[in-house]
């Protein structure tokens, strides 16, 4: 069972899915990146542009603090409104979105959640990964005719 108090559970499931999320997009923005170096190098080059630049805070937010504070903003309008709620996972020992909907508004944050924050980025990847293979065994072909 859930040893602590319900303040503790929803700090606990608010930073489990904020750094779940924020690791999902991590490994998002890491795909497209390789996609875009690997399969279209001309587009690809304008990360290289980018990296010699020291980000300041004042002027322009690093890129990984500005997804975590998208992510924030997605949760800080889910589960701390009334769109959702924080409990107790089903046995009962770690705590977690309440995924079993209690009113519409629980039920369209849920159905946005998986679609915008799972099956998006996960099909990103999948599409990335797709096409870096690709781009491979075309290249990969391309000089054994050579």
């Amino acid at each position: 069972r859930w040893l602590f108090n319900r303040a503790v559970c929803t700090l606990y499931a608010f930073c489990g899915v904020l750094f779940g999320l924020c690791s999902l997009t991590s490994l998002t923005v890491l795909s497209t990146v390789c996609c875009l170096k690997v399969c279209y190098p001309a587009y690809g080059r304008c990360w290289d542009s980018l990296s010699h630049l020291h980000w300041h805070p004042t002027l322009l937010p690093e890129p990984l603090s500005f997804m975590g504070q998208i992510h924030l903003l997605w949760e800080s309008c889910g589960p701390g409104h009334p769109w959702g709620s924080y409990g107790p996972e089903p046995y009962g020992t770690a705590c977690c979105i309440t995924w079993k909907a209690s009113n519409r508004e629980a039920t369209l944050y849920i159905l946005a959640l998986v679609i915008f924050c799972y099956l998006l980025p996960c099909l990103l990847i999948l599409i990335s990964y797709s096409l870096i293979l690709w781009t491979v065994r075309v290249s990969r072909r391309a000089v054994r005719q050579h």
